[in-house]
């Protein structure tokens, strides 16, 4: 007798169903074998991060460094956990979600931009944490990561001008004033729009290869000024966070420049990292510790405390918390019941 077409029909989404399961198990497991690679490669093969990963751990348990190092590595939770309060404050926007599951979208999110390209996988770290849309989570998680990128402009721009004036500009004040001019223009090219995000929608109408990111963006313009400043505010104090940490590191491996000096060194730091473009997490090291080695250099510090400084900081920031969200990366679920899906959008 030939089987009835029906109950094969019946079945076909069922073995939809299981080849999605297997293609979600099969890249879990990509993804943490690429992760711990990386981890491996950068903390332990690497010479230099290895060499400083070493001097952190002794520096933490032994020495007149420990109390600075332990306090950078106990501000590794608040530092993630500002940027699980930022992105809650954006994502309950779309749907109900709870300071939990953000922090935990926050570290899938950091795990699978670990091995990606320019943090990619940040997007979709956090966008399969939500139940419903997740097209719209798109613009959500752009405006968090430009709103970061606003405060990484705005001081780091205040500290390669303190430098410029400082160091190459001397005698020549005209030059002086045009800089000052560049860096208030510029801060106020890139906060326009954030708060008149609708105009950046309609300039990528204008521009045909890019119109079809607008659908991902239409989003922004839906979050109000107020709640556009409270998300600023946010990422702020994660800026802040991160600049204690490194200032930190930097007083338990030696280096002593001033509160103000050191300050626009690490601005400055920060701000050449963020301009550059990186294939993952890994090539953001060899950046950071060019331009930190050559501000800090100009104020007369040495090298091997401010790379040993910086390093450390990519490991605490960075590597373990992405360790970490191994963790949740096999308990995420990529695909959600359509029943969930329309209980959201009747």
């Amino acid at each position: 007798m030939p089987p009835d077409p029906l109950q094969n029909y019946a079945q076909k989404p069922d073995n939809v169903g299981r080849r999605r399961k297997w293609l979600v198990l099969a890249g879990k497991l990509l993804v943490t074998l690429l992760t711990l690679g990386l981890l491996y490669y950068s903390v332990f093969a690497d010479a230099a991060t290895a060499a400083a990963w070493r001097q952190l751990l002794a520096t933490s348990l032994t020495g007149a460094g420990r109390g600075p190092v332990l306090a950078a590595l106990a501000l590794v939770p608040v530092n993630w956990g500002l940027e699980a309060w930022k992105w809650w404050r954006l994502a309950r926007h779309l749907e109900p979600v709870s300071f939990r599951r953000s922090y935990r979208a926050v570290l899938v999110g950091l795990t699978l931009g670990f091995v990606t390209p320019n943090r990619v996988g940040d997007y979709a770290g956090r966008i399969i944490e939500l139940k419903s849309r997740r097209l719209d989570a798109l613009g959500a998680v752009f405006l968090g990561r430009y709103c970061q990128l606003i405060a990484t402009v705005a001081a780091g721009s205040v500290g390669i001008a303190y430098f410029l004036l400082r160091f190459y500009l001397v005698g020549y004040p005209a030059t002086q004033v045009g800089v000052m001019a560049a860096v208030l223009l510029l801060n106020a090219a890139v906060l326009l729009p954030y708060y008149r995000s609708r105009l950046l929608v309609a300039a990528l109408g204008l521009v045909r290869p890019l119109r079809r990111f607008r659908r991902f963006l239409a989003v922004m313009p839906s979050y109000s000024a107020r709640a556009l400043t409270v998300v600023l505010a946010i990422a702020g104090l994660r800026y802040l966070v991160f600049c204690v940490q490194f200032g930190l590191l930097l007083l338990a491996y030696g280096a002593r420049p001033g509160v103000g000096e050191g300050l626009a060194a690490i601005a400055g730091t920060f701000l050449f990292k963020s301009l550059v473009p990186s294939l993952n997490a890994l090539a953001d090291v060899g950046v950071r510790e060019l331009s930190a080695t050559h501000l800090f250099g100009l104020l007369g510090q040495p090298v091997l405390p401010v790379l040993s400084a910086s390093l450390s900081l990519w490991v605490v920031n960075i590597a373990l918390p992405s360790a970490v969200g191994l963790l949740f990366v096999l308990q995420v679920k990529v695909f959600r019941k359509k029943k969930a899906h329309r209980a959201t959008h009747p």
